[in-house]
């Protein structure tokens, strides 16, 4: 934005170094992915720059890192798992998150701010401490080690991001329209599905893609509660570190921030279709 021409000497220099200042922590942020994106392309087992990749030389390229990424049994299966479960604790948490949010919503609701508490508590306690909690509750009814019990720990980790979202949607919510469609003669079933839920369904599917992303990210919840059958993607690229150094955790590490951008452009195009709807903005 530019300054407007009244602009005091003291203000443009703040200005400028405002400016300056962004850009060095935007620098900071997606150093480490300018980095790790070339280096997966690398054609030698090396975690650093070759001579002919600074040269710019074809033969320093290469696909490999890919390649092994797509043809390893055990990096498809922990894609498989991570799918699995993500997709599952998603669907979980949106649905009881949204049920959550629309009875937070109400002004009858008691205790509301106690249980808001309650449900966004998985943001707050220390993943470490939910992570240990679960492995000993899980373990005394047989959850622990199965794909059921690390989908029930991630569709916990899952619904403070949906309850959050609708809720935030639905404070801008005009309750008059469900009164207008009961007037109408709809019930209670008809009103959500035919006029609350296209309203909030902006902030229903953003909070189900954190909850996915919650998920498809979590390893500290899964090093406790998974087993070897249920290892999933982030587990694979902690024990490929630890047991084995190999590029392919550069070319795995590139695939997800390509998934993350593309989540993210998803939000934002949601965000603007929510303002639309509610009336934000023109267009």
């Amino acid at each position: 934005m530019a300054l407007p021409s009244y602009a005091t000497t003291g203000e443009r220099i703040w200005h400028y170094v405002f400016l300056a200042s962004c850009g060095l922590i935007f620098l900071f942020l997606i150093g480490p992915l300018l980095v790790i994106i070339p280096l997966s392309f690398n054609a030698e087992p090396y975690f650093t720059f070759t001579e002919a990749m600074l040269t710019f030389d074809p033969a320093g390229y290469s696909l490999r890192w890919y390649e092994d990424f797509f043809t390893s049994k055990a990096w498809l299966n922990a894609i498989k798992n991570s799918f699995i479960v993500g997709i599952a604790s998603t669907l979980l948490a949106t649905v009881l998150g949204t049920i959550a949010a629309l009875g937070l919503s109400s002004r009858y609701m008691p205790a509301r701010g106690a249980i808001m508490a309650l449900l966004i508590s998985p943001m707050i306690v220390p993943l470490i401490i939910s992570a240990a909690a679960m492995f000993f509750f899980f373990s005394k009814i047989n959850l622990a080690q199965t794909y059921l019990g690390v989908i029930l720990a991630h569709t916990v980790l899952g619904i403070p991001f949906v309850v959050i979202t609708v809720t935030a949607t639905l404070s801008s919510f005009d309750t008059t329209l469900i009164r207008a469609a009961h007037s109408l003669g709809a019930n209670p079933t008809r009103t959500f599905f035919k006029v609350v839920l296209p309203l909030v369904t902006p902030g229903v599917v953003s909070g189900a893609l954190f909850a996915f992303i919650t998920s498809f990210d979590e390893v500290v919840v899964v090093l406790f509660i998974a087993g070897p059958e249920q290892r999933t993607m982030p587990i694979q690229m902690w024990s490929g570190i630890r047991e084995q150094i190999s590029p392919t955790i550069l070319a795995v590490a590139t695939l997800l921030v390509l998934l993350s951008m593309l989540l993210l452009a998803t939000l934002e195009l949601l965000r603007r279709r929510g303002e639309r709807l509610r009336g934000l903005s023109p267009g």
